[in-house]
Order: C-alpha cells, then structure tokens, then sequence
C-alpha cells in the first residue's frame, strides 16, 4: 500500500513477465530491526556511551599508538603493526584495571 503511492517505485521494482515485484536488499530486515532497537530510550543510552568507549579506543590508537601511518609495507607488516598496538590497547586496559582504587562498601 505504501508503495503504490511512491514517487521511485519504478527505480525499485522489476517489470519482469509482466509482474511486478519489489526488490530489496538481504540485510534491510535486519538493518530496520537494529535501527528500531537504537531509537529506544536503552538503544540510545548505549549509543551515547560508545563516544566514550569505542570512539575513544579508535582515537587512542590513531593519536597515541600509531595508526594514523603504516609504518611497515605489505599486509603483513600493517597487520603486525594493528596487531602490536591492539596488543598495547589490552595492556593498558589491563593495567588500569588493576590498579583502579576499590570503592568503599555503604557501611
């Protein structure tokens, strides 16, 4: 019904054997659930975070671990370089893990 009335139903549709049918991508379904889930008010409290955790771990590594350049040539020497700074990434997170100060328990 919605698409009877759309101004592109020719660029989607196929004219073949005298039937029309419309054509859509194999991950469309898929891609609308997941834009459904992140429009909720949990989609969109766990979208905001990721500046500080995903984004921030991208920039890190551009800014402090070398990603900005390839310092190597060839795939494998670019892969041991993304390999040696996710290697460095984990390290750090480890250390800052273990060194965090416990919180003190409501007594």
């Amino acid at each position: 019904a919605i698409c009877r009335t759309c101004p592109l139903l020719a660029s989607c549709t196929s004219n073949a054997k005298a039937e029309r049918s419309i054509t859509r991508h194999v991950w469309r379904e898929a891609r609308e659930r997941t834009d459904a889930n992140r429009l909720t008010s949990w989609g969109k409290a766990i979208y905001k975070r990721r500046k500080e955790t995903v984004e921030r771990s991208f920039a890190d590594a551009k800014q402090l671990l070398g990603h900005r350049y390839a310092r190597f040539r060839g795939l494998t020497g670019v892969t041991c370089q993304c390999l040696l700074a996710a290697t460095a990434q984990n390290i750090k997170k480890i250390a800052m893990a273990l060194t965090k100060a416990p919180t003190p328990s409501p007594a």
